[in-house]
């Protein structure tokens, strides 16, 4: 058992919580047994250790044998040496220790995705790991973190997928130009979420939903600049029919990229029903 909180080997895990950390050694940290076990499901090869308690490993039986099925080594540690290595207050017993992974913008654009989320100078951690939990539900092909926006590796991000990020490709250090470019390239529709533009509503009836979308989604306090929403075939707001001020960034994505799913769908039983 590990259980010295400054060893090298605890130290070295810890400091991943830092980006300056994390682009020097390719590596990240994964809390929770639940974000760990996608991790070992989806992208085996990326886990480099596992640190665990032993009453987390006694609750977590299947993901223990999971991962030295795999070939991934398991440390028993304290709870003071988990506690130095993790980035919340009450970790959950269990931190792995992976290798980072972004998609190339170049194989999102060859693999000819029908719905992306681009982030356009998102910085919230917990914003941009939720929208990469809700692209993963809503079926979306990928996400496009563009500009300055926040490292998706960053812990608090990586919490916030619930492990979607081992599911969805993520494209980072791309520019904004260069992404809708690219998207445009293989006919792609892009639909900026704004409160300056059309009702949700008004975008689903005319079908623009229905076809390949990429949906821009911009900074959490500024929103986009119009330079940008120029680039947008069509702006889109969410209408909001009580009192709330406004939706945040994720819970407008979601309801977007949602509205875009279910058009797709629909659109591809149309299709079927017509060949019949």
């Amino acid at each position: 058992m590990i259980d010295n909180p400054r060893s090298p080997r605890v130290r070295a895990a810890a400091k991943l919580a830092k980006k300056n950390q994390r682009a020097e050694t390719g590596l990240f940290l994964v809390e929770g047994p639940q974000a760990v076990a996608e991790a070992i499901r989806f992208r085996p090869a990326l886990v480099r250790e596992i640190f665990v308690t032993p009453q987390a490993r006694d609750r977590s039986g299947a993901l223990i044998r999971d991962a030295r099925a795999a070939s991934i080594p398991v440390e028993i540690v304290t709870e003071a040496v988990l506690s130095a290595i993790a980035d919340t207050v009450t970790p959950q017993g269990m931190v792995a220790v992976c290798a980072t992974f972004p998609a190339s913008l170049e194989s999102v654009i060859a693999a000819r995705p029908r719905l992306v989320a681009v982030l356009e100078e998102v910085r919230d951690p917990g914003n941009a790991g939720t929208v990469i939990r809700v692209a993963d539900a809503a079926g979306a092909d990928a996400v496009i973190l563009t500009g300055t926006s926040v490292d998706p590796f960053n812990p608090k991000a990586v919490r916030a997928t619930t492990g979607s990020l081992f599911h969805v490709p993520v494209v980072v250090g791309v520019s904004l130009d260069e992404a809708l470019e690219a998207l445009r390239a293989i006919g792609m529709r892009v639909l900026a979420a704004d409160i300056s533009g059309d009702d949700l509503l008004a975008a689903r009836s005319d079908g623009d939903l229905d076809g390949p979308t990429a949906w821009l989604f911009g900074n959490e306090a500024r929103g986009l600049t119009a330079e940008q929403l120029t680039q947008a075939d069509r702006a889109v707001i969410v209408p909001i029919y009580g009192n709330a001020e406004s939706l945040n960034l994720a819970t407008a994505a979601a309801v977007c990229l949602y509205e875009s799913a279910f058009a797709q769908r629909a659109a591809a039983v149309d299709t079927r029903d017509d060949d019949h």
